[in-house]
């Protein structure tokens, strides 16, 4: 998860109340393949084709300063000498129920006309945000998996392109980590407190746990996708819940459309999800603090750099419960219906998507650090995890991740 700070101006300085950095400078476009295979799993995407536009997310806190303090975004540095001006835009706004942070730059043209409009790109970026809410929201009653979710058993019920493919992908994710990472866990959220307005004041029993595991299991989901595309459910009362990896996905659709605009480089993030593509203008890294996990103390534990990278955090510290006096963590185990014990912990994942940076974070916090350590050297996963061992961090990676570690 990433805060983030209120940009106020082209020379926003560090805001003492929070604990991390993200430099929003600028650089050079390296493009990358969208429909690439990924070893582990495959990442689907929707063309953009349909959505051109003109040429024109433990705790991470994403602000627009440098380490050394302020800097003017109108006068980009270099170490090589004489280069042109950047223009570069910085705007923010609300999406599936958190907030979202764009900062994207290009190399400023002589022609007056070929410049970035902001106002262009904003409407682009609410409209293709709102888009995907519609589709994958379970908070509005109208949405395509809330309809899902209502729909029957052993029916085909229409859906986007779009929706199947991130269900699709969601259900790859679930086998490649032995049931870790589970999208149907919603009614086992809602029974510990976490998915309705209500407070859960008593643990749910057994046998409540035990009736609602019945009606959680990615096995039990079905995804037809092109020509046709639609969902089924095996089991009366199963229920779809993307929070686990539509952010990302968002974030990765953000992207692809900002760079189809022409942006060079730049970064995008959504409710704690963060990507960035290309450079700062000197050449450099964009770099990402991540926040340790102790309550009462806000620090950066780690800076990481991130080049046509994403970055995902999960951990225990901050979405929980109390319930009975003891804090319930909002991370359910889809196999045992039982919250994780509180570490406190956080996992790090970076990859090339932020889909994949955000499925696999809740997975390898799941699994637990020695199974996930394990899991993330055999599939090639770069993963940190932090936890707090006699009052002090403790940093443990996989061998994948060595190479994000300023």
């Amino acid at each position: 998860m990433i805060l983030v700070a209120k940009i106020k101006g082209p020379q926003a300085c560090f805001d003492s109340k929070y604990r991390y950095v993200l430099d929003l400078m600028l650089s050079n476009p390296l493009r990358t393949d969208p429909h690439r295979t990924d070893p582990l799993v495959e990442e689907r995407f929707v063309s953009l084709s349909k959505f051109a536009v003109p040429r024109c997310s433990l705790l991470l806190l994403v602000v627009p300063v440098v380490f050394a303090g302020c800097r003017d975004l109108t006068k980009p540095e270099s170490t090589a000498g004489n280069i042109a001006p950047v223009q570069s835009l910085q705007w923010g706004g609300h999406t599936m129920g958190t907030t979202y942070r764009i900062s994207v730059w290009r190399l400023r043209s002589s022609n007056p006309v070929d410049v970035f409009d902001q106002a262009i790109l904003e409407q682009h970026v609410a409209k293709r945000l709102k888009q995907i809410n519609q589709r994958m929201s379970t908070y509005q009653p109208d949405s395509e998996l809330s309809m899902f979710n209502a729909s029957a058993e052993n029916q085909w019920y229409s859906v986007s392109d779009e929706t199947a493919d991130v269900v699709a992908a969601a259900i790859d994710y679930h086998k490649a980590t032995d049931g870790a990472l589970d999208v149907t866990i919603g009614p086992l959220m809602r029974i510990w407190g976490f998915n309705q307005e209500e407070p859960v004041k008593v643990p749910p029993k057994r046998e409540q746990v035990q009736e609602v595991l019945t009606r959680v299991g990615s096995q039990y989901l079905r995804v037809r996708q092109n020509p046709g595309a639609a969902l089924q459910k095996a089991v009366e009362g199963l229920e779809v819940d993307l929070s686990a990896i539509a952010k990302g996905y968002a974030v990765d659709q953000m992207v692809a459309l900002l760079q189809q605009a022409g942006g060079e480089g730049g970064l995008v993030e959504i409710g704690g999800e963060v990507r960035a593509w290309g450079l700062r203008p000197d050449g450099r890294s964009w770099r990402v603090g991540i926040e340790n996990p102790l309550i009462d103390k806000r620090m950066i534990a780690q800076i990481i750099n991130l080049k046509d990278a994403a970055l995902a955090t999960s951990g225990d510290y901050r979405n929980f419960r109390s319930i009975e006096s003891q804090e319930v963590c909002h991370l359910i185990d889809p196999v045992t219906g039982q919250p994780r014990p509180t570490g406190p912990m956080s996992v790090s994942v970076c990859a090339k998507t932020c889909m994949k940076s955000d499925a696999l974070a809740t997975a390898l916090y799941l699994m637990g650090k020695e199974k996930g350590l394990s899991w993330s050297e055999k599939h090639n996963v770069a993963a940190m995890y932090l936890t707090v061992e006699n009052g002090k961090i403790v940093k443990q990676h996989s061998s994948h991740f060595k190479s994000y570690i300023q």
